[in-house]
Order: C-alpha cells, then structure tokens, then sequence
C-alpha cells in the first residue's frame, strides 16, 4: 500500500469476486484512537468499502497503534470471535522529539505482519506513520484519489480474501 497505485481497485469487481464465497466475509475492525480525528475519517473510509463488499464488520478499540496487533492475536485466538477471514487495522502515528515514534512504528507493523502471516489471516494497515498532524489528514482524507487509506486498506484486506477463496482453480485476480 506504500505510495500511490498506479491503477486502483475497482469497488464493483472486488464485491463480484467476493460474492462468489459461501458466506460473507467477516472483518475484524481494529481502531487506535489515539488522534481521534484521523482515526474516525480512516474508519469511516474502511467502513465505506467494507459495506458494498456487504462484509460483516467487528469493531475493536484499542487505546494506541501498539496494540493494534495483540488485539488481533487475541482476537484470532478466541473462540467467541468465530471466524475472521480478514482484518482491517487503523490509527496513527505522528513522529515527536523522541525515538518512540521509530519503536512504535517497527514494532506495530513488525508484529502485525507476524500476527497475520502466522494465522494466515489477511490485514489491511490504515495506520499512518506521519511527520505532522497535517500529513495524516490528506492521508486520512477520502479526496485522495480512492478514498483516503482507510478505503485503501479496507480494499486490501478484501482483495486478499479474494486471492484465498478462488472461485475457480485458475481464476484471473489480476482485475480485482
């Protein structure tokens, strides 16, 4: 998701790929409010995508990006959370006077992939590592071209379900 894409995801042939499943896809919501602004533009972004794919949505609050991947760890490992084919995860990080933006972006990203490459679930990453608020809300803002990463992320994690569920063996995804 890093840059911008070259050709974006169209809206209409995700949700034809998706439709092909048996069920619906389950999405698991993770949100870090910490910049609250941010976070409500992304997740409203994510949520827009994530409804014309007609996914079932569950939301997790955690209080900052940190968290973001045990969240998703503990979400995977209880049996009350059923299925999660995917997993979109949002919030933000505004670099300070200190190393603890550096930190808090390697470890939150590190262990998010390692979550999800470890249980074999699909995440979508909204969350935004910026020199300064003002970056975070064109980031953030759905005037970005596809609809601001939350949109971007949301269609990430739903293009990989796709990818995991074919509805044939030789199926072209290329267009997804």
């Amino acid at each position: 998701m890093a840059g911008h894409s070259t050709q974006a995801i169209d809206d209409e042939a995700l949700k034809a790929a998706l439709d092909e499943l048996a069920q619906k896809p389950r999405v698991l919501l993770i949100v870090a409010p910490y910049y609250s602004d941010i976070a409500d533009t992304l997740e409203t972004n994510a949520r827009r995508v994530l409804n014309r794919a007609h996914a079932d949505v569950l939301k997790v609050v955690v209080p900052g990006a940190l968290e973001i991947p045990q969240a998703l760890e503990l979400a995977l490992s209880e049996p009350a959370y059923g299925t999660i084919d995917a997993a979109v995860a949002i919030g933000c990080v505004i670099r300070g006077e200190t190393s603890h933006y550096d930190i808090v972006c390697h470890n939150t990203n590190h262990w998010l992939m390692d979550v999800a490459l470890s249980h074999g679930v699909p995440v979508g990453n909204a969350i935004l590592t910026v020199d300064t608020h003002e970056q975070a809300v064109v980031r953030a803002a759905a005037t970005t071209g596809n609809g601001g990463k939350g949109a971007d992320a949301a269609r990430a994690a739903l293009s990989l379900i796709s990818v995991a569920n074919p509805p044939g063996a030789q199926q072209d995804i290329t267009s997804v």
